[in-house]
């Protein structure tokens, strides 16, 4: 086969998207470890072949290498053992169940030694029916309701992250009623602004999460004028009878790849935990720096490894524990999309396609190709949400045509439902083809919806060249389930 040639970068192409040599390679990096291209050509997953899979299981398919996503859990687990070894007896990181929770996965996440932690009270009966010891649990949330709350203290989780004032008298409350002490961690908000999108950094103060390390300025939600939030709650948690105050928590956002936010949101928790060693005399004994670590996307996009990440935080720990004369908290952590994203990939058929002439930056016009898929913002929502880049590859077999450049749009009656905005694809790509997208194991499954009335995806895992279903695709009668039409039951 011949190689295709370089074609003329478009005129309409982002400036970080280059065009391919070949559009049917496979970028390092951005895929599961066993994913692969046969001789003929066409994609693989640990062996097997993507034709085989959509003919088995149906389109859109999400497609989880579950050995990749136990190795990715293991990394994490072992860089951060071995980098806070000699700092705090090692690190003790929870899966972010948000990223993707099953059944399946969360086991998986349990049986590579991680903890899980929840943002609801959905995602915590998952977790506990997986079979997750509960104490190896934690419960997040910003406005946990009175159900949530007493379910977790009944259950025994492991930790309760209390985001407000009114959360911590309000659990005190409850505990004292069913005769417990409520494990509760303290979420922070250090003021680290992390460089992502808006609706996905948490660190900053004019957002709904957390309590400020700021001083309040006037006397607000119980707050003494001068003293920070996060400040008054210390004083309240340490004083109520059925709070069990561990530590602290801190989260600066997602998909994050800078490290100098991590270690500067690290330093200002530290700083915190020095003031409460000086005005109450107590040293807290855990530390959650969070998650948000970036995976690629795009060939742009570079990951840091676990280990790597392990290393420098621990490095900025050390040395402000050192400068502080602090003993050095428990650290732990909850990476989720690093775990589960790169280990998905998404197979959608190729129905319509077509080329219209779209408008240039230098005033003319030039082609551009539209491939509409059997999915769409309903399967994957984050590009319309967050105008998240992915990119595409043909699934099916590979293509001697030049790159053409193409926006792979859904099926949804909406004109931004766009899954990939700028990709080059072989130009003779069509209906019936088939189409994968990588990195979509985050996000995506757990953010599905039946817009448009569309059946959502089945989800298949492979482990060892074998695939099994652990989601089974939604049916026509699912979508009635909840209809209380009285002739439905006809």
């Amino acid at each position: 086969m011949t190689t295709p040639q370089p074609a003329p970068a478009s005129p309409l192409a982002p400036a970080w998207l280059p065009a391919p040599g070949d559009p049917d390679a496979l970028v390092p990096g951005l895929w599961a470890a066993g994913v692969d291209r046969a001789a003929d050509g066409e994609l693989t997953v640990q062996g097997l072949r993507a034709s085989a899979l959509a003919a088995e299981f149906g389109t859109p398919l999400l497609v989880v290498d579950e050995d990749d996503f136990r190795a990715r859990a293991r990394a994490f687990r072992e860089g951060f053992d071995a980098a806070f070894a000699d700092l705090c007896g090692g690190a003790d990181v929870y899966y972010a169940g948000k990223s993707m929770l099953t059944l399946s996965t969360a086991r998986w996440a349990a049986e590579e030694g991680l903890r899980v932690d929840t943002a609801s009270g959905g995602e915590l009966a998952i977790a506990l029916a997986a079979g997750v010891d509960p104490a190896h649990i934690g419960l997040h949330g910003n406005n946990k309701s009175d159900a949530e709350l007493r379910t977790a203290l009944e259950a025994g989780v492991g930790r309760i992250i209390v985001d407000s004032l009114d959360e911590l008298t309000h659990l005190a409350a409850l505990a004292a009623e069913a005769g417990r002490r409520a494990p509760v961690m303290l979420r922070l908000t250090p003021g680290v602004h992390a460089h992502t999108h808006d609706f996905i950094a948490t660190a900053h103060e004019d957002q709904k999460f957390g309590l400020s390390l700021a001083p309040a300025s006037t006397d607000r939600d119980g707050n003494v004028a001068g003293r920070s939030p996060a400040a008054v709650a210390v004083a309240a948690a340490l004083a109520a009878e059925s709070i069990d105050l561990l530590g602290v928590h801190c989260h600066i956002g997602s998909q994050i790849f800078e490290a100098e936010g991590f270690g500067l949101a690290a330093g200002r928790v530290l700083e915190f935990l020095a003031e409460i060693k000086a005005e109450h005399g107590v040293e807290l004994a855990e530390l959650d720096l969070g998650g948000g670590h970036g995976i690629a996307y795009t060939a742009v996009d570079e990951p840091r490894p676990a280990a790597e990440i392990a290393d420098a935080l621990a490095d900025d720990v050390q040395k402000t524990v050192e400068r502080l004369g602090l003993r050095c908290p428990r650290v732990s952590l909850e990476p989720g999309r690093a775990i589960s994203g790169p280990a998905g990939l998404t197979l959608y058929t190729v129905g319509v396609t077509k080329t219209v002439d779209a408008d240039a930056p230098d005033g003319g016009t030039a082609a551009r190709r539209y491939v509409a898929v059997d999915g769409g913002m309903s399967d994957n929502p984050r590009p319309v949400l967050y105008d998240a880049d992915y990119t595409a590859v043909s699934a099916r077999r590979t293509s001697e045509a030049e790159p053409a450049l193409s926006r792979v749009v859904g099926k949804h009656c909406e004109s931004g439902d766009i899954l990939v905005r700028d990709v080059y694809l072989p130009a003779d790509l069509g209906r019936g083809d088939l189409l994968a997208v990588p990195a979509t194991g985050a996000y995506t499954h757990v953010m599905s919806s039946n817009y448009n009335a569309l059946a959502r995806p089945a989800v298949v895992a492979v482990s060892g060249g074998q695939a099994r279903v652990i989601i089974r695709r939604e049916t026509q009668e699912d979508l009635f389930a909840r209809e209380a039409d009285p002739r439905l039951a006809r």
